[in-house]
C-alpha cells in the first residue's frame, strides 16, 4: 500500500465535491486508481478520456505510482 495526493479538476472536482485528497492505495498506476477512485466516487468519465500527471509532469496512464506521489486527473476541456 501507498499513500498519495490526488488534485481533481473540473468536472471531476464537481463529481468528487473537493479538490483533492490524500488516498492509501495498492493501485500501481495512474490508470488503475482512477479506477479505484471511479468506484468509489462515481466519476462518469471514462478513463480514456481522463490525462494524469504525477508531481507535476504529464504522465502515461501506465506509469508507475511511488508512495508520496502527487497524481492530478484532468478531464477534456471545453473550450467556446
Amino acid at each position: 500500500m501507498k499513500t498519495v495526493r490526488v488534485q481533481y479538476f473540473a468536472l471531476l472536482r464537481e463529481q468528487r465535491g473537493r479538490p483533492d485528497e490524500e488516498c492509501r492505495t495498492s493501485a500501481a498506476s495512474p490508470r488503475e486508481l482512477y479506477e479505484e477512485l471511479r468506484r468509489r466516487h462515481g466519476f462518469s468519465l471514462p478513463p480514456e478520456r481522463v490525462r494524469s500527471a504525477i508531481n507535476d509532469e504529464f504522465a502515461d496512464a501506465a506509469t508507475a505510482l511511488r508512495d508520496g506521489d502527487r497524481i492530478a486527473f484532468l478531464p477534456p476541456v471545453a473550450g467556446g
